[in-house]
């Protein structure tokens, strides 16, 4: 297969030595949030960061899946001033088959959003960043190099991952676990071999951490985090995984090793979820040894 990295243009010169990222997700939620989104992204593009991810739940989940919030998400999105990229969550398509939400077939709902969000190679913003798509039907699925580091988007959501309410996977799963963990496998060893100082995963689920690390994995991602165990360990640079689903924002080390020992390697960044809102800036700095650092704002801002 093609090895192709695709940097973002002039942001992603030889000479720099600092790269600054912003991070959101499970929002807007309510009237008012939605009412404030504009808003916070309007900061987050004068905070000059070179993008802004949303990791997933665009709406409530008691909220219908409706083509006309799909269209208003994705002009909020499409005007924010610095290039924006978007993971799917649960609420907007594996979870819309609820009565509440219009009884929608999950796979349709997310046919729909691909259509929407992810229709070419670049991303939403009014500056556009262009993205490397895996080339099969998971469009969602993209790459991008921010200086020394490699972003990796997956359609990982919350409930599960789409498992199913039964003992048995859905077939739905059965079809994309594979392809997502194909992209995991890719990825790694595309930044082994280009010898990248970090990778950060973007997804929109928690997956279940602590559970993994006590022998009792969620059957929806348990294949998921084996593999991306092994991959950690066998990285010499950073991983980060960003992801929302709990609401909880947070910045740790949750992934153990066989041995129980946590990854040092390894960090969790968790966005700000409903009712707290709020976006995280990521700080790329080849002169820390972390590499990265992590600096979390509430919104609306606290006044001095």
């Amino acid at each position: 297969m093609k090895w192709a990295l695709l940097l973002i243009g002039a942001i992603a010169q030889a000479h720099a030595d600092v790269w600054r990222f912003a991070v959101i997700g499970d929002t807007p939620y309510s009237d008012y949030e939605r009412a404030e989104l504009p808003k916070m992204l309007e900061a987050i593009a004068d905070s000059q960061v070179e993008f802004v991810a949303h990791i997933g739940d665009i709406k409530s989940g008691k909220d219908r899946c409706d083509d006309n919030l799909f269209a208003d998400r994705h002009g909020v999105f499409n005007a924010s001033r610095v290039p924006f990229v978007f993971v799917p969550g649960d609420n907007e398509w594996s979870d819309c088959d609820r009565v509440s939400n219009g009884s929608y077939a999950p796979v349709e709902r997310l046919n729909k959003l691909r259509r929407l969000f992810w229709r070419d190679g670049f991303s939403l913003g009014q500056k556009k960043l262009r993205l490397e798509r895996q080339p099969s039907n998971y469009p969602e699925h993209a790459r991008f190099r921010l200086g020394p580091v490699l972003f990796v988007t997956l359609n990982l959501p919350g409930g599960n991952n789409n498992w199913g309410m039964t003992g048995q996977p859905s077939l739905e799963f059965m079809d994309r676990n594979p392809v997502v963990i194909d992209w995991l496998k890719e990825n790694f060893a595309l930044a082994r071999r280009d010898k990248v100082a970090g990778i950060v995963l973007l997804f929109q689920a928690d997956p279940g951490f602590t559970h993994f690390n006590q022998g009792f994995a969620h059957q929806g991602y348990r294949d998921f985090l084996e593999q991306l165990r092994h991959e950690a360990s066998q990285f010499t640079g950073q991983v980060i995984a960003v992801h929302g689903d709990s609401h909880i924002s947070r910045i740790d080390h949750p992934l153990r090793d066989k041995q129980g020992r946590p990854m040092s390697n390894f960090v969790r960044v968790e966005t700000f979820g409903y009712p707290i809102m709020g976006w995280t800036r990521g700080v790329i700095d080849t002169e820390s040894p972390a590499l990265f650092r992590f600096e979390t704002h509430p919104w609306p801002p606290k006044q001095p």
